[in-house]
């Protein structure tokens, strides 16, 4: 599974990255984190608020930060 988190590396950026490592740790799930903070690959994602979270590409998140139950709820 691939978490990427855009963002401009912000305390907010860490810690939905922190939640979301949290989630993935608790159902068992092996992940790598991608973090983008370009301004232009972010605006080129779609992201018109940051941060966000897409899980395989799939953007989840976007504008606040989910605690990491919000997150393993989307992990199915």
């Amino acid at each position: 599974m691939k978490f990427t988190i855009y963002g401009s590396g912000c305390a907010k950026c860490k810690q939905l990255t922190a939640n979301a490592e949290e989630a993935a740790s608790a159902k068992g799930i092996e992940y790598e984190v991608e973090k983008i903070t370009d301004t232009n690959a972010i605006i080129d994602a779609g992201i018109m608020r940051t941060p966000a979270l897409a899980i395989d590409g799939e953007i989840v998140i976007e504008g606040k930060v989910a605690n990491a139950g919000q997150i393993q709820q989307l992990l199915g």
